[in-house]
């Protein structure tokens, strides 16, 4: 079993990182207290290798004083399993400007203490656990969302491949909560209307004709697989996957023909695809 201990300044990144391990298959406990590590270690090791790979944020909310410090350090390195800590940290003035974004108060302020005093304090107190982190990780020189590929390299771990999921659907029942983008394609003509391809859906051939022979459609294609072609590296930089959904009025022929060619264009590209169709069930 694999233990990775996320620590480091408050505002650095931490919550940032952890969610990165958890994409990259880690089951992560935030802000677990120190004594806790050993008996939670040895929980995850009779789990029967349900917790191959686990990420234990550590902070100051969860360190009473630096003796509870010290120990948990020594726990750490008792442990039979390969224990890793990854240390975030940024300057001072890096820190500041992100507590006045948030405007949330430092988890070491006192009354009348300015945060950059409380900052400080808590770089020295934690001066012992960065002395034993195997990676640390500034945040100040790039932004966070570069953090995925610096703990990417630090694990030494490929990065899940990010995925288009493709979604037809029909406007009569609405737009699909997960969608990241929506396009609509109830401007091109209508299959529904022709008697011959009404039980059909977008799958078929013959719909597909239909709807393709028009050379909008055609255009409308070429159109949307230059934008994702432009936007998918924009995204890619700080997420896993998106979803792009494709509506027309049923969700049955217009949408799910545009759909699936929009998927092949992509997967034609090397792009990591998945389609869907909400209205057919698939």
């Amino acid at each position: 079993m694999e233990i990775l201990v996320i620590t480091g300044l408050s505002g650095a990144g931490k919550s940032r990182a952890a969610d990165i391990c958890e994409d990259l298959g880690y089951y992560c406990v935030d802000n677990l207290p120190p004594a806790l590590l050993g008996r939670f270690a040895a929980l995850c090791q009779s789990g029967q290798g349900r917790f191959e790979r686990v990420a234990l944020g550590l902070d100051v909310r969860s360190v009473e004083n630096a003796q509870e410090l010290d120990q948990a350090i020594r726990e750490l390195d008792g442990l039979e399993e390969a224990v890793r800590i990854l240390y975030l940290e940024a300057d001072t003035a890096t820190l500041l400007r992100r507590y006045k974004e948030s405007r949330r108060p430092h988890p070491l302020g006192r009354p009348g203490e300015s945060i950059r005093q409380a900052i400080e304090r808590e770089r020295a107190f934690l001066t012992p656990l960065r002395d034993r982190a195997d990676f640390i990780i500034r945040t100040d020189a790039e932004p966070l969302n570069a953090l995925r590929a610096r703990i990417c390299q630090c694990l030494q771990r490929s990065e899940r491949r990010f995925t288009v999921n493709v979604l037809s659907f029909g406007y009569h029942r609405g737009l699909p909560p997960e969608a990241d983008l929506v396009f609509d394609v109830r401007c091109l003509p209508n299959p529904f209307y022709e008697p011959d391809l009404q039980h059909l859906t977008g799958l078929d051939g013959p719909v597909a004709d239909f709807v393709f022979r028009n050379g909008n459609a055609q255009a409308l294609l070429t159109k949307l697989t230059e934008l994702l072609e432009l936007l998918l590296p924009l995204y890619e930089a700080d997420r896993t996957e998106l979803t792009v959904a494709v509506g027309c009025t049923g969700g049955q022929h217009r949408s799910v023909a545009m759909a699936a060619a929009l998927a092949r264009e992509l997967e034609d590209r090397g792009v990591a695809v998945t389609v869907g169709h909400r209205e057919l069930g698939v």
